[in-house]
């Protein structure tokens, strides 16, 4: 088990590597990024030096080392627009981010698994048709339509729930929460609703799918000749056997929540990291850009190794395997 966490480790150093790489490449195309701090009538002395500042005029090996080196302890410099550490900025807008993320992801689990579940039992009900018409709808509608279409009728019509922004936060050290205010509540039903609609979709289809298979293999078949009820064989063997797929789609789904929530944020004027990049893509904030890329790669990377560990907990049979393969 050690040598195979250790392992997950190295591979996910990699990737890290990687995406920096990446990150590094990609943005120095972007702008230079001497404009966007100075006006048009700024000498050309004073570029240079703005240039030579920011280390700009360093080899290229030498401006990837000292970012890698920095992003190793989450300094990213200071922001191009607003002149303050990027790592400050992130810090503000992560808790909005995570908070609509992890509520998201909480809503597609809870009502992807039992739908799924049910689906995959009572395949032929009247309920269950419904419930794949309604995750049918789900998975076809584009995030952005969602969020216009909840903001109309529940918000402009019914006036139900506020909009737009985050609501009333309260101050815990440096995190900044919402769910213990009556207005931050009713603030992320919509975009979490939003924004988790589609990962529900996916959650139910693949419980239903892996439901069905589970339920035609012949040790279920055999737990039922042996007299032992639905609800042992349907919950404690059968679904049992299909939280493999469903942690890695899960595992997944909450990455791509974290990362591509920037539609759902700016929809709602969400103040999270995505309605920071789009606001930096704009001004050509370099550090910024770089900090959220890293900063989604490394939640990434995070979460497929616990689902990666998780995997050896639940399936005893990848539990051998890694120990085989140590």
């Amino acid at each position: 088990m050690l040598a195979f966490a250790i392992r997950r480790m190295f591979e996910a150093a990699i990737v890290m590597v990687t995406v920096a790489a990446l990150a590094f490449v990609l943005f120095r195309f972007v702008g230079d990024p001497v404009n966007q701090l100075v006006g048009q009538d700024t000498p050309v002395a004073e570029r240079l030096q703005i240039r030579k500042d920011l280390g700009l005029d360093d080899p290229v090996l030498i401006q990837f080392a000292r970012f890698v080196s920095k992003a190793v302890v989450f300094d990213f410099g200071v922001s191009y627009q607003v002149k303050q550490p990027v790592t400050t900025i992130i810090a503000q807008r992560f808790p909005a981010t995570m908070e609509l993320a992890i509520v998201a992801a909480l809503f597609a689990m809870a009502v992807g698994i039992p739908m799924g579940v049910y689906t995959g039992i009572h395949r032929d009900s009247i309920l269950s048709k419904i419930f794949l018409t309604t995750s049918l709808i789900g998975i076809s509608l584009p995030t952005f339509l969602i969020g216009i279409l909840l903001i109309y009728l529940f918000g402009v019509t019914l006036k139900w729930l506020p909009f737009p922004g985050r609501g009333d936060v309260v101050q815990l050290g440096w995190w900044s929460t919402g769910l213990l205010t009556e207005r931050g509540l009713l603030s992320i039903i919509m975009p979490a609703v939003t924004l988790g609609l589609f990962q529900m979709t996916l959650i139910t289809r693949l419980v239903r799918s892996e439901m069905m298979e589970v339920l035609r293999t012949d040790y279920i078949r055999f737990a039922r000749a042996r007299g032992l009820p639905s609800r042992i064989v349907n919950f404690g063997h059968a679904l049992k056997n299909t939280m493999v797929p469903v942690i890695t789609i899960i595992g997944l789904q909450l990455g791509a929540i974290i990362a591509f929530s920037i539609i759902t944020e700016t929809v709602f004027q969400w103040p999270g990291m995505g309605l920071l990049f789009i606001t930096a893509v704009q001004q050509a904030d370099i550090p910024i850009m770089s900090a959220y890329l890293m900063l989604c790669a490394f939640l990434f990377v995070l979460i497929n190794y616990i689902v990666d560990l998780l995997y050896v907990v639940v399936d005893p049979r990848i539990r051998i395997t890694a120990k085989a393969a140590a």
